[in-house]
């Protein structure tokens, strides 16, 4: 499975390109503050394994008014660093890997 076009966009992460994106609209779930935001990476060149990553926090667009914070380019570079750390290997087909990310807000 790889990641739409449309609507992702390119990082680079210690010289290797990736792509990364985050749901426009919550899942019902997501939208009732009962499953967290993710986002999903794959390497860019050359796809295969996804990488979702859970933050510890609701997605911007749920109905509750949670509080929620947004997906930046740093984040999406840490988690890419811990994901290849705890042995993803995003050039490989397989399965998705799953991250959960602490917070990373206090470190803006």
């Amino acid at each position: 499975m790889t990641l739409a076009l449309k609507g992702s966009r390119k990082i680079t992460v210690d010289g290797v390109i990736y792509r990364w994106s985050v749901r426009r609209r919550p899942t019902y779930c997501q939208a009732l503050g009962w499953s967290p935001l993710t986002f999903v990476v794959e390497r860019a060149e050359q796809p295969g394994a996804l990488m979702v990553a859970s933050l510890p926090c609701a997605h911007p667009s749920n109905w509750l008014g949670i509080p929620s914070q947004p997906v930046l380019p740093g984040t999406v570079a840490v988690g890419v660093r811990q994901a290849l750390a705890a042995g993803w290997q995003p050039s490989r087909r397989g399965p998705a890997f799953e991250l959960l990310l602490p917070d990373l807000s206090h470190g803006r």
